[in-house]
């Protein structure tokens, strides 16, 4: 477990390869992130502050909260594919932590594949990166540590600006619904009334009508 020089964000990465760790924890100080690196989602699990409880089922583990984590984590990116725990699985126990839910969760694979692409973002994670992991890749992680830092920071004002955006939708579907003005009508009733007469003089001017009549004058030759 390495930890970095503290800048603004910190970035918990995981993954059991030593090769990609590395990889990820060279771009993320590129990009100026705090960065702790792990080798398996319980590791993780431990950082964060979450225990597995020993006597409970393997299969089912219960977590249950630990107070001795002193570095907040800003975001978790992890790789899919780890032998025991998978990222999905550390996914899905981040979420269903009432402490830690706001975290945003990466996920990194070497393979692509639709379904566990989907099952990743439906389960909450933020993004899903295909291996190699690019300097542009994490470029797009800024963004959503940002957002969870102002609900932390400001979670009034949060709901204050969900509340107006909310409110702006419901405006616009009201607008949609309703009629349109009566002055609106009244030039709608003249434009059709116009409309109509054009069209009735234009059906009105056969082909004969539009060009002079030479049928009573003879043609010599």
């Amino acid at each position: 477990m390495t930890v970095a020089a503290e800048p603004q964000f910190h970035v918990l990465a995981v993954d059991d390869s030593i090769i990609d760790r590395k990889l990820i924890e060279r771009l993320l100080k590129t990009s100026s992130y705090q960065v702790t690196t792990v080798d398996s989602g319980s590791k993780a699990l431990e950082f964060l502050g979450l225990h597995e409880d020993d006597q409970s089922n393997p299969d089912t583990p219960s977590i249950s909260p630990n107070s001795h984590q002193e570095v907040e984590v800003n975001l978790i990116i992890t790789d899919y594919c780890m032998p025991g725990m998978t990222g999905y699985d550390l996914l899905k126990k981040v979420k269903e932590s009432s402490s830690l839910r706001d975290i945003p969760v990466v996920i990194m694979s070497s393979e692509n594949v639709p379904s566990r692409i989907s099952r990743c973002l439906e389960e909450g994670a933020e993004e899903f990166f295909l291996k190699p992991v690019r300097l542009s890749d994490l470029n797009r992680l800024r963004p959503h540590m940002m957002k969870t830092k102002v609900k932390k920071q400001n979670p009034d004002q949060q709901e204050k600006i969900e509340e107006i955006e909310n409110s702006d939708i419901q405006s616009q579907q009201r607008l949609q619904q309703q009629p349109p003005p009566p002055e609106h009508q009244h030039q709608q009733q003249q434009q059709l009334p116009n409309n109509n007469k054009r069209k009735s003089m234009e059906e009105g001017l056969s082909s004969d009508r539009t060009r002079p009549r030479y049928n009573d004058i003879a043609t010599f030759v």
